[in-house]
């Protein structure tokens, strides 16, 4: 089983000492989003977690603990992009703490376990095409010694995301505005030795180089871990998402970064109300249970196969 922690929110940033807590104790609860009184009791010990993938945009506050994840298989998805705070409203400063975060984070724990994320990428007045060219240079420029690979995506116009970005006066792009910024960022992801790919997008761009990521990625996981991986492809997610199978442990509308493109925050008042029902040390993320909770401890176990040797995983082979 892949543990992601979490597309639905920023768990090393806000929530990462219960995410300790919910590691010591070995089960953590999540509340299906569709029905919020049926809850899954998910084990979370060594012997069936076979990785952890963790979203985050400011790992700062995970950092000090990363020692109590050494049972672990793990990466990061690290976001960093140009945006500033009528953006990304609560994020701190990207030269005093974001960057020097991502390479403490590189040296700590190598930086094929550090994946950058730029995204998601829209177009303005303001954010232009060259200004986020500029940008990407800028960041490649202090990021590409401690990372393999970026992945990039397109803003997707969900509903409460369409609301939310009204201020940002976004331009819808075309393909042709797509293709022509990828094509600029693999010349500078390549200058920097970064490899760069897509997430999720539907458009093919393989034609310029860009290939379609796997941000649950069976392939690393296996590299990183040393062991063979059973697991097949997340039929939750769109079909366009090559994310192998995985277990969402995070909650909508928890994220205090505030960035106005975030599909998963429908409310900010939702986010400060739930934020303030959240303790570290409950099974829960936030709020208790009640009466009309209906626990159900979630069928789980392990996708490892036999050990491989490095050499056995394709990914190597291509690169090496």
């Amino acid at each position: 089983m892949i543990i992601s922690a979490s597309r639905r929110t920023d768990i090393p940033s806000y929530y990462s000492e219960w995410l300790i807590n919910r590691l010591k104790e070995g089960y953590v609860y999540v509340r299906n989003p569709m029905n919020t009184h049926q809850v899954s009791k998910i084990d979370l010990s060594p012997n069936v977690v076979d990785a952890i993938v963790f979203w985050t945009k400011n790992p700062a506050p995970m950092l000090p603990r990363l020692e109590e994840l050494k049972d672990y298989t793990y990466y990061f998805q690290f976001t960093i992009s140009a945006y500033g705070p009528d953006t990304e409203k609560n994020l701190p400063s990207k030269s005093r703490v974001i960057i020097p975060s991502f390479q403490r984070l590189s040296k700590e724990i190598g930086k094929e376990k550090v994946i950058w994320r730029y995204d998601p990428i829209f177009f303005s007045a303001k954010y232009s095409m060259e200004y986020h060219c500029r940008s990407f240079e800028e960041l490649a420029s202090q990021l590409g010694d401690y990372t393999t690979k970026c992945t990039v995506s397109f803003i997707d116009m969900y509903r409460n995301t369409e609301r939310n970005v009204k201020s940002l006066n976004i331009i819808r792009e075309t393909y042709e505005m797509q293709a022509e910024l990828l094509r600029r960022f693999a010349k500078t992801a390549k200058e920097h030795g970064l490899y760069i790919d897509t997430c999720a997008e539907a458009e093919d761009f393989h034609n310029i180089g860009v290939e379609h990521a796997h941000c649950i990625d069976k392939e690393l996981i296996e590299r990183i871990g040393g062991f063979k991986l059973d697991a097949g492809k997340d039929s939750n997610q769109r079909k366009e998402c090559g994310c192998a199978a995985s277990i969402d442990i995070g909650a909508y509308n928890t994220c205090k970064n505030g960035c106005l493109y975030c599909y998963a925050n429908y409310s900010a008042n939702t986010v400060k109300k739930n934020f303030c029902m959240h303790d570290p040390k409950s099974p829960l993320l936030f709020g208790e249970l009640d009466d009309n909770d209906i626990i159900k401890e979630r069928e789980i176990r392990s996708f490892k196969n036999d050990q491989m040797s490095l050499f056995d995983c394709s990914w190597y082979r291509k690169m090496y």
